[in-house]
């Protein structure tokens, strides 16, 4: 039996494709392959609370504080109190921190991004952190990961981080920053273009990095599997009278990195080419896509859905899974996304995508196969591509259909959990 410590950002019911990724391994672990599984996390919820006291954090009188689906959960508070250089000063103290052989450079920059967390000093004394056999991290560039390195010497065990690394922005690419991740024991990257950019920067053998993809919970979003009396996405939000004008859905953080903001800027163009669409965004949001879609709302006949984690229950939500059953297109032109589980999502619906053609989403769809590519951050050519298909059914149905068999092949949690059970095992026994 695998002894597995996971160590997220953050945790349920944060929306985010990376803490869903470790909920999902946790879970098909706990459940299928008998481990024992535990979450060390922060009591954030949303990005802004990794390092600002203005952002949400999850009470620990909230009903999934403690536990989420029969996961035992340890959520760590974050410092925001402290100045940089009295956090730098306790970690310098911390015994195990040496070995990292970090600058206060880089030390300061992993901290502005957070989450600074205190008291595993004491969970480790209270012997609720220890006998376990791996720490599994993620996300790169945040503060957690260095506290999981820290936390795996000082219980010699190994540590394993999946980066989703985001090779398309530059934030991400600071060399100093980078060096942190020789440090593991192995990392798992979503891709081969990541796995082949992470070992050019890091300069790591390739066995040192092992691919393993997102997946999804196929018969969730599958259409086959639709109940007679179930939500209707287009039933309960479109005007009666155009329930039949088609949906395209955007799914994730709603920023200029994931394309929310571009596809606001290409509205105008799409409506003003095909007038019988409506526009439906989930997803956190941010100040710079509020604004904008207040400038768009403003010009005739858009239809536009936002809907916020605030109007959802979880990950798997009922309106969620509703809206990509009856979506027509899927649209997430985005450069931030080391995979993209909503490309799956959308695909187990038999849905046709529309990424852009940067980073890893070439690796993810495969042009005129599975979806279409589009450049980044390009309205005329984000316009072209959702006017293609809006205008063509048969198209739509090919492209949703060849995804869906590529999903039900590559691409479901149950073969995705199994490499990843493979690899624990396999560094046991090292």
């Amino acid at each position: 039996m695998n002894r597995i410590l996971f160590f997220p950002t953050r945790y349920f019911p944060s929306l985010s494709g990376a803490e869903f990724y470790i909920q999902r391994l946790a879970e098909i672990l706990k459940s299928k392959y008998n481990s024992k599984v535990k979450i060390l996390t922060s009591n954030a919820i949303d990005f802004n609370a990794l390092r600002s006291s203005n952002g949400k954090i999850i009470n620990n009188d909230h009903k999934y504080f403690k536990n989420v689906n029969n996961i035992e959960i340890c959520r760590l508070p974050i410092n925001y109190d402290l100045s940089i250089e009295q956090k730098i000063k306790n970690l310098r103290k911390i015994e195990e921190f040496e070995f990292l052989d970090i600058s206060n450079d880089v030390l300061k920059k992993f901290l502005l991004n957070g989450p600074y967390l205190e008291g595993i000093d004491d969970h480790l004394a209270k012997n609720y952190l220890n006998n376990y056999d791996i720490i599994h991290t993620t996300f790169y560039p945040y503060f957690n990961l260095i506290l999981s390195l820290i936390l795996a010497k000082r219980l010699n065990i190994p540590a394993i981080c999946t980066p989703f690394f985001h090779f398309s922005n530059p934030r991400y690419l600071d060399r100093e920053m980078l060096a942190i991740l020789k440090a593991f024991d192995l990392l798992t990257a979503c891709t081969h273009m990541e796995k082949k950019k992470l070992q050019r920067l890091l300069g790591i053998p390739s066995n040192k990095i092992r691919v393993i993809p997102m997946g999804v919970d196929y018969s969730v979003f599958n259409n086959l599997n639709n109940k007679k009396h179930e939500f209707n996405f287009k039933n309960h939000y479109f005007h009666k009278k155009e329930r039949k004008y088609k949906m395209i859905l955007f799914c994730g953080y709603k920023n200029f990195e994931k394309g929310a903001n571009s596809i606001l800027k290409t509205i105008p163009k799409i409506i003003n080419r095909y007038k019988k669409v409506y526009f439906v965004f989930i997803g956190p949001s941010t100040i710079a896509f509020n604004r904008e879609l207040s400038k768009i709302r403003k010009i005739k006949k858009v239809r536009i859905i936002n809907l916020s984690p605030d109007n959802l229950t979880g990950y798997l939500d009922k309106k969620k899974i509703s809206a990509f059953k009856t979506a027509d297109i899927y649209l997430m032109p985005s450069r931030s996304d080391a995979f993209g589980i909503a490309f799956l999502e959308a695909w187990a619906a038999s849905k046709p995508v529309i990424g852009a053609n940067i980073g890893a989403t070439p690796e993810v769809i495969r042009n005129n196969i599975d979806g279409l590519l589009v450049k980044f951050n390009d309205s005329d050519d984000i316009c072209k591509a959702v006017i293609t298909l809006l205008k063509n059914r048969r198209l739509r149905n090919k492209l949703g259909a060849a995804g869906n068999d590529k999903v039900l092949q590559h691409y479901t949690w149950e073969k995705v959990v199994k490499k990843t059970f493979d690899i624990y095992s396999e560094l046991k026994t090292h």
